[in-house]
């Protein structure tokens, strides 16, 4: 849409509201927030009764939720009118510094060169590869632009090449509820095979007759991934055979093939139990042998090389894991051997395994480090990172015969790097460095660095800080916000491009390392879940009040942003401490705590009582009431808050923010904004385009400098 279109809007809108759009101020008086039809449910458990008014908006099919919905996203429209025209500027300039015809370093595996590449003004990736040479003429295996066609939403995911180099498995979501249906495609002569299989996890793994294929198919309820299935190559999914079926409904499954290329095994998962199954995969019509029975509070995973299998595992209390061996032909845990002793304050987080070397991820007080080791025992050493904060990790090494490794590095000012790194001559290379347009960019312009504030109970909370040197740090300072905080998951510092955009325009971005992430070891995800879930709101908050009593920001200049289980996290946030934000961005947040893990049918609901606790238990019920968002909404003021959400949610249904926002509006005092942005296409990861991505980005961006005036 072009400038003077843009203008015609405007205008349009100055009419209609008499004359609303003189301000953001006089807008908002104009324009009547949409009041959601209360219609009381009575919900009972434990004795407990809880009327929820907004019940109703789970029906996705029923009209008047999508009038809702439709209504929500008019308002929004509306009252951010006088933003579009910084929006489209934003998404140019973050567009403007992103290398469009990019393409991903080449790696090997069985004889061809795989590479990712973008082409200028496309919005998906293609998918090609070069037979031995880099040199050799490129076959193209996939056209995403193409496949995307006609669809709102695009995804393809679990590209599979058969051992024979043939065919390719790959799975399409043209929804966002990420269901793939599989297919194949012959890659010598294009060819579409009529082998069709619906509502994957998209994923797949060839056998090494080259025509037999397993792979995960989801409850189409649920969406849990809960069956394995073998496919015959040229016959109907109708016909597969049920390879596995995972009863618990707290446990996930999938499969894969091991490194070494010798064994298909099928992996259950829950947040705190791990199981594993094996065969080997030049018999793919056998019998999937028990690798180790489960046992509750055991997590292991496997690795397999020679003829060994290399096990990182909690077993015996190693909170931070320990690396065990056992033979091929007995791998029952009680024949597990120490290979690498557990210690305590070292996190093993993972093992890649090659034929003359293996290397250990490894994290001790929040820093990322890479040890490379012989298996003849004759060198062992760690690769050099002398940065206060910054993200180092293993990056895609399919090839298990060789002396390459390669791993990628970045930080919040440093664009990230591929480095492949000869293991024998200690010799590295950099093989791509991530590209920012424009010329602008320097990276010795902005100051990085790590600073711990105190939790009430004491705990040393780490944050990783990064701002224009040319900021000045002060009471007017805006400072962004940012934290997950669950299911371990930790959120390294980063360089964003898009960053930039908030950065040069005078905001400090912090990213909050907060218990229920790994960052400071697993006890410090222990710290941060099932009952002790509220340390992680407390030391968000705690982090928050730190930087306004260091001098960083204030109470009128502080932001906080956080998705999904983030999104909670905001929540509560603004429950306990509304008033040292300034603004929140809350996107598909996890807000209906209770009412969800209560509803066995909601997706996900029944893999996850291991990471909040399961309300069907009082003690879990009591708990996740006293903290949950949409519960604990009360008559208070509010700061203002840009909730976001997709229709076609998988993870976070969309009915979650849309009743909290509707029992927000009813209740706060305050006259504050409250706009909520509903993606009536995607689902949990917003737009699917590469470039689309980054309007919504620009609407979060905008609704930030807004509130600072800098538009």
């Amino acid at each position: 849409m072009n400038i003077s279109i843009k203008y015609k809007t405007i205008l349009a809108l100055f009419f209609t509201f008499a004359g609303s759009m003189y301000s953001q101020e006089n807008t908002m008086k104009e324009v009547t927030a949409p009041v959601a039809q209360k219609i009381p449910e009575k919900l009972e458990k434990h004795g407990d009764i809880r009327v929820d008014d907004y019940y109703w908006m789970k029906d996705r099919e029923n009209p008047e939720v999508i009038s809702h919905l439709e209504a929500e996203n008019a308002y929004y429209n509306t009252l951010t009118a006088h933003t579009k025209i910084f929006q489209d500027s934003l998404f140019a300039e973050m567009k403007s510094r992103i290398k469009e015809d990019d393409e991903s370093v080449p790696y090997k595996q069985e004889g061809y060169w795989y590479i990712t590449r973008y082409e200028t003004g496309k919005e998906y990736p293609i998918y090609s590869r070069k037979k031995e040479s880099l040199e050799a003429k490129e076959e193209i295996m996939f056209n995403g632009n193409e496949m995307a066609e006609g669809h709102d939403y695009f995804s393809i995911g679990g590209i599979a090449v058969s051992p024979d180099n043939t065919l390719a498995a790959f799975g399409v979501d043209t929804v966002s509820r990420r269901q793939y249906h599989i297919q194949i495609k012959n890659l010598r002569n294009g060819e579409i095979y009529e082998d069709r299989i619906e509502n994957t996890t998209g994923g797949s793994v060839w056998a090494d007759d080259n025509t037999t294929l397993f792979y995960s198919k989801k409850d189409p309820i649920t969406l849990r991934s809960d069956k394995i299935y073998k496919h015959k190559l040229g016959t109907s999914s109708e016909d597969d055979e049920l390879i596995f079926h995972e009863k618990d409904d707290t446990f996930g499954t999938f499969v894969y093939k091991t490194k070494s290329k010798k064994y298909i095994v099928i992996g259950s998962y829950s947040t705190l139990t791990s199981e594993y199954q094996v065969i080997r995969a030049d018999q793919p019509d056998g019998e999937f042998k028990m690798f180790s029975p489960r046992t509750r509070g055991l997590e292991y995973s496997i690795s397999h090389y020679d003829d060994h299998f290399y096990v990182l595992t909690n077993k015996d209390g190693a909170t931070n894991f320990k690396l065990m061996q056992v033979g091929e032909a007995q791998t029952a845990s009680d024949k597990w051997e120490e290979f690498i002793p557990h210690r305590k304050d070292v996190l093993l987080e993972d093992i890649d395994i090659f034929k003359e070397y293996y290397v250990l991820s490894e994290r001790e007080n929040g820093l990322n480090k890479i040890k490379i080791v012989r298996w003849d025992g004759s060198d062992s050493y760690y690769l050099p990172f002398d940065s206060e904060t910054y993200t180092a990790g293993v990056g895609q090494n399919p090839d298990f015969d060789t002396e390459t490794l390669r791993y990628g590095y970045t930080s919040m000012a440093t664009p990230t790097s591929v480095i492949d790194f000869n293991m024998r001559t200690k010799e590295k290379e950099v093989k791509k460095e991530q590209e920012v347009l424009g010329g602008k960019f320097d990276k010795n312009n902005y100051v990085e660095k790590r600073i711990w504030a105190t939790a009430r109970d004491g705990v040393k909370v780490p944050m990783s800080v990064v701002y224009h040197k040319d900021t000045k740090l002060g009471k007017d300072t805006p400072v962004l916000q940012y934290a997950y905080g669950s299911y371990g998951a930790t959120i390294d510092p980063y360089f964003s491009t898009v960053r930039l955009s908030l950065l040069d325009r005078g905001f400090v971005y912090v990213l909050a390392h907060i218990r229920g992430g790994q960052y400071l070891g697993r006890p410090w995800y222990e710290d941060g879940k099932l009952l002790k879930k509220k340390n992680t709101f407390t030391d968000f908050v705690d982090c928050s009040k730190y930087l306004i009593t260091e001098g960083y920001t204030s109470g009128d200049h502080l932001y906080a942003m956080g998705g999904s289980a983030g999104g909670l996290l905001m929540g509560a946030v603004v429950n306990i401490a509304p008033e040292i934000y300034n603004g929140i961005i809350a996107a598909v947040p996890f807000v209906d705590v209770v009412t969800t893990m209560l509803d066995d049918s909601i997706p996900l609901t029944t893999g996850e009582y291991d990471e909040w606790g399961n309300p069907n238990e009082k003690e879990s019920y009591d708990y996740m009431k006293s903290y949950s968002p949409y519960d604990q909404v009360k008559a208070q003021s509010y700061p203002n808050m840009l909730v976001t959400t997709g229709l076609h949610d998988s993870q976070v249904q969309y009915f979650e923010p849309a009743k909290w926002v509707a029992k927000l509006r009813e209740v706060k005092t305050d006259t504050n904004q409250l706009l909520f942005d509903i993606n009536m296409d995607a689902g949990h990861g917003g737009a699917s385009g590469r470039f689309e991505a980054l309007k919504e980005v620009a609407k979060e961006y905008a609704f930030l400098l807004d509130l600072e005036g800098k538009i």
